[in-house]
């Protein structure tokens, strides 16, 4: 236990065996023999100092991450050994452990556990051999067999010698961090778990991607939102979430897809379970008449891949919803983000967790920017000196002096006439370094080198100033810097839903036609005298996008409403969002410019209204279609203004396969800012 946390147990307000006859139990006990002792005095001595000590060394010290690094102690102290051994080659995760034990005084198995964990998440750490399978619960290889190194990322967000503070080890042989200086959200994307004395924490892992823009929105100081994205993919109903508060709950799925009529395939997993769980039970359901299956199937590899057989006559369907009601394809996981915050545990919600974060990661940008600008200043203050010291040949002024004092003060009194030249007094240790130049270093000095060394020291100094003055510019791009390295590799793997919309639309029947009144902006499957638009499933995702230029995507409904002047109906593959490419015209606001646009929808949350426009009052969609974009091709169309004196060409020809494919939220291009009388198909897709 460090000597900081333990002269602060008060701060954790435990009352635990507290005696208000302590003082007189106390005296009694000194006037009796050293051979006999008052049992329940000896009890409460154990819980008012011993037992404090060790639920405060268990909260502060093993269980609990830290808000400002997202690390616990074991890790902090495994990644510190891995920079510490890091030569750009792999180590035997056996040497990493042993190396560890400097630092860490709980044994080999515990770091070894600790390692294997933060491996299986992919960030930290770059692992080979084998390291176990989430995805069966198979565990990790022994550590003499593994190796393992730093990832590129770690090494880029995690580690700065100059700007952490250095504590002595458990020994007192050795330095380790207080609190590795980790410029990113690294607790809400690794998440945790921890069960200490009458305290616990579980922070639930989020998406990469989104932790950034998270953290660019709170510097902006705009809002944002966290959901959980589990690395076994699956669903999750984050409605319940609250923010990752105490009592905020997700609820998660597995994925299930009916491969044929008596077969379906689980291919994801919920979040905290192996096949082996699942699969026990889903037996056990089976065992206890609550569904009905023939066999189960594990072909889990690099993939999760399990079959469920049903038995002749079984509803797909129904088996599906069961499997959700009775087995673990179904569970509820509760959020408690609890950390240690100014030595203390503290209960904070995620985007409380993330804003201190990303003010930390400012902070510590500034502390960086502030030690490379005094080093840049103190290397051009040694560089001019030198510079005057050699082409006002001071140097050889001390030839003729017998004492060192007498040297150091004749150069002294000849660099005295230049101070006003130099940002800051000279000192001592400035005239001992200048006395260190060897004379083959001054008999090759090149004055026009030496200059444009300073010259660039300058550049470099008024650049690092700039830096500070936008510091928070210099964050946000910092992290935008970060996700284009990195975001590639963390897409998100987990799909957010309501639970009481059951996806399997790619699955079920078609039986049902979908039809629509445009006018009064109501479509479903029961308004037989409406327009017919296409067939569908009861379980069916609608896409409707309105003369406005809105797009909303909700469940079928016998009648549901969509919105008036609706320009476009039509199924929605939830599992393949860009399965379709899109090609609109439209005007921005009342009058304002006509833009052509090439895109896809992407990832979308139900009844959520999202603008395809640039967002001004009184838009409106001009044209509108959609093709398949593996079997189709862009349409090609015409679009006609209105006359008027000075506009000669009257016509634009608008060739979408030749205009970039961007993402829904993306403006389009600019074609004219006259007036458009309509707009006519040339070419179909």
């Amino acid at each position: 236990m460090s000597k900081k946390s333990r002269s602060d147990n008060s701060n954790l307000e435990l009352n635990l065996g507290s005696n208000p006859e302590n003082s007189s139990s106390t005296q009694e006990a000194s006037s009796m023999s050293p051979t006999v002792q008052d049992p329940s005095n000896h009890l409460d001595s154990y819980y008012s100092q011993w037992f404090l000590e060790y639920a405060s060394y268990v909260i502060l010290e093993r269980a609990v991450p830290h808000a400002l690094d997202g690390l616990k102690p074991v890790q902090r102290r495994i990644l510190h050994s891995l920079k510490e051994l890091d030569d750009g080659r792999y180590n035997k995760v056996a040497n990493v452990i042993g190396n560890t034990m400097k630092y860490h005084p709980h044994g080999d198995a515990s770091i070894g556990d600790a390692m294997v964990q933060i491996g299986q998440k992919e960030l930290m750490l770059d692992t080979q051999g084998n390291w176990g399978n989430t995805f069966t619960g198979d565990s990790a290889a022994a550590p003499r067999y593994i190796e393992v190194r730093l990832s590129k990322f770690a090494l880029e967000v995690a580690f700065n010698a100059k700007t952490t503070n250095w504590l002595s080890s458990y020994d007192g042989r050795s330095k380790e961090p207080e609190i590795l200086p980790i410029k990113f959200p690294l607790l809400l994307a690794q998440g945790a778990e921890g069960i200490a004395v009458g305290l616990s924490c579980k922070i639930l892992p989020h998406n990469f991607n989104e932790l950034i823009d998270a953290c660019i929105s709170a510097l902006r100081k705009e809002p944002f939102e966290l959901h959980p994205d589990f690395s076994t993919g699956g669903i999750a109903d984050a409605s319940e979430y609250n923010d990752g508060k105490r009592g905020g709950k997700v609820k998660v799925r597995a994925q299930i897809e009916t491969r044929k009529k008596n077969l379906l395939a689980i291919t994801e997993l919920p979040y905290g379970k192996t096949t082996s769980s699942l699969i026990d039970s889903i037996l056990s359901a089976n065992d206890k008449g609550k569904i009905k299956i023939a066999r189960v199937e594990d072909n889990t590899s690099d993939q999760v891949e399990i079959l469920v057989h049903l038995s002749t006559g079984s509803d797909p369907e129904q088996i599906t919803q069961a499997l959700y009601a009775f087995t673990d394809c179904e569970l509820s996981i509760a959020s408690n983000i609890c950390v240690i915050l100014n030595e203390k545990p503290e209960f904070l919600s995620a985007t409380e967790l993330l804003k201190i974060s990303a003010e930390r990661s400012k902070a510590l940008l500034k502390k960086e920017f502030e030690i490379q600008l005094a080093e840049l200043q103190e290397k051009w203050h040694l560089s001019s000196l030198e510079k005057i010291f050699i082409e006002e040949k001071i140097y050889r002024k001390i030839e003729t002096v017998r004492t060192w004092e007498g040297v150091i003060e004749t150069v002294d009194e000849n660099l005295k006439p230049f101070s006003d030249k130099l940002k800051r007094p000279i000192q001592q240790e400035d005239i001992l370094k200048l006395l260190e130049i060897k004379i083959k270093r001054i008999s090759k000095y090149d004055s026009l080198k030496a200059d444009s060394l300073l010259l660039d020291l300058e550049a470099q100094i008024q650049q690092t100033e700039k830096n500070l003055k936008q510091l928070t510019r210099c964050t946000i791009k910092w992290f935008k810097d970060l996700k284009n390295q990195y975001g590639k590799y963390f897409e998100r793997k987990t799909q957010l839903e309501n639970f009481d919309r059951v996806i399997a639309e790619d699955v079920v029947v078609a039986n049902e036609t979908l039809y629509v009144n445009r006018e009064e902006g109501f479509a479903g499957f029961s308004m037989k005298k409406d327009e017919a638009v296409c067939k569908c499933s009861k379980l069916s995702d609608i896409l409707s996008i309105n003369e406005a230029g809105t797009l909303v995507v909700k469940k079928i409904s016998e009648k549901a409403y969509f919105g008036k002047k609706n320009r476009h109906i039509a199924l929605f593959n939830r599992k393949n969002p860009n399965e379709k490419n899109y090609c609109i015209v439209y005007r921005s606001g009342k009058s304002g410019p006509i833009f052509a646009k090439h895109f896809t929808i992407g990832g979308v949350t139900r009844d959520k209204e999202y603008d395809l426009t640039k967002g001004e009052a009184n838009s409106k969609l001009l044209y509108i279609t959609e093709y398949d974009s593996q079997t189709g091709t862009a349409p090609v169309v015409k679009v006609n203004l209105r006359p008027s004196p000075r506009l000669r060409k009257l016509e634009i020809i608008i060739d979408f396969a030749q205009c970039t494919l961007r993402s829904r939220s993306s403006s389009g291009n600019i074609i004219s800012k006259n007036t458009v009388r309509n707009v006519v198909t040339v070419k179909n897709p």
